[in-house]
């Protein structure tokens, strides 16, 4: 089994940009799924991906934002992509947790839980949290550009311009 593991903010649903870096949504009357989510998780797994939600929301332990809250915008996610499962990590980067991006805790948990080949699974980020925490995890990573004021540590197999364009690489890079 092989998996797409997709961030939230700013892939799955529109960031806001707040100083020239996205922040999350925290209320689900501000959620905007990102224009062809829906379709692109259709491609993924009719392509026989495992389509799995990884996301850091530290708002929740930085006490500006409420976990039932985050949990019901999860929840809308995962029905309205038909997900095939979420993960979240909860922790501020000073708690140093294993789950948190850049670490790979939750794909690794996904792979445990799914029995998930990690080399010829995918990691789609938009920052540069996420492009780490795939290459830690061995799957390839797919970026999208979303035009932040922050660096890449690494260099991401793809760079793109929206999850449209990632799904479209996928399928090249597949040679379906």
């Amino acid at each position: 089994m092989r998996a797409v593991f997709l961030d939230r903010d700013g892939v799955l649903i529109e960031a806001r940009k707040q100083f020239g870096l996205p922040t999350s949504v925290k209320k689900i009357e501000d959620v905007v799924v990102e224009s062809g989510a829906i379709s692109s998780i259709k491609v993924l797994k009719e392509m026989g991906f495992l389509c799995v939600m990884v996301t850091n929301q530290p708002d929740v332990a930085r006490g500006k934002c409420n976990m039932s809250d985050v949990l019901e915008i999860n929840d809308y996610l995962f029905k309205t992509l038909n997900l095939d499962a979420t993960y979240v990590c909860f922790h501020d980067g000073t708690d140093n947790c294993a789950c948190r991006k850049p670490k790979p805790g939750m794909i690794l948990q996904a792979a445990r839980d799914f029995q998930i080949t990690l080399t010829g699974s995918y990691l789609i980020g938009d920052r540069w949290r996420d492009i780490d925490a795939g290459y830690a995890a061995s799957c390839c990573t797919i970026f999208i550009d979303r035009d932040y004021e922050e660096a890449l540590n690494m260099a991401p197999q793809a760079k793109v311009s929206s999850l449209k364009e990632a799904v479209d690489w996928i399928i090249s890079n597949e040679n379906f």
